[in-house]
């Protein structure tokens, strides 16, 4: 019986490093020019943070391809430590991911959740439904879609219940 208390504190340490481990590293390394900002702070102050570097989340609400590059419109979230969008409660406003090139949409799909490393390069008076709203644009020299086991990834699923079960 006196080994169970040592053995205990053995083991909550262990679960809790295993649990730490479980976190996904972040997947940009900011540089020095990084600002952490809210999309809709900078959409206030544009010509604050031109040319700053992001790295910012979200969920896509459209994909816009023109003659020469592709806009992606996001809905921002904050980012945890890993990165991924935390896609609950209200976004941190909106804002334009330019890519050079073509985004085929299926790659790229409405509500998904995104992250984008890149640099503000100005901003674009616009509309959300029928308000008036500035977009800070970023172009983006990376991108990641995070599927739904990423999104979970590194949380714990824990429950505990008492029922029937029938198959």
């Amino acid at each position: 019986m006196r080994h169970i208390p040592f053995l205990v504190r053995l083991a909550v340490p262990a679960v809790l490093l295993a649990l730490s481990a479980c976190a996904p590293a972040p997947i940009y390394k900011p540089t020095a020019a990084n600002v952490v900002v809210a999309p809709a702070q900078v959409s206030q102050t544009p010509e604050q943070y031109s040319g700053r570097d992001v790295i910012w989340g979200g969920r896509i609400v459209q994909v816009n391809n023109l003659a020469d590059h592709s806009e992606i419109e996001i809905l921002a979230y904050p980012l945890d430590s890993s990165q991924r969008p935390k896609l609950s409660g209200s976004g941190d406003g909106r804002f334009i991911a330019t890519m050079s090139g073509y985004v085929e949409s299926i790659d790229y799909p409405q509500g998904a959740p995104i992250t984008v490393a890149g640099h503000l390069s100005g901003n674009r008076a616009g509309q959300v439904g029928e308000a008036s709203y500035v977009f800070p644009l970023v172009g983006v020299t990376q991108s990641h879609i995070w599927s739904a086991a990423e999104m979970q990834g590194g949380k714990v699923n824990f429950g505990v219940g008492v029922g029937v079960g029938i198959r």
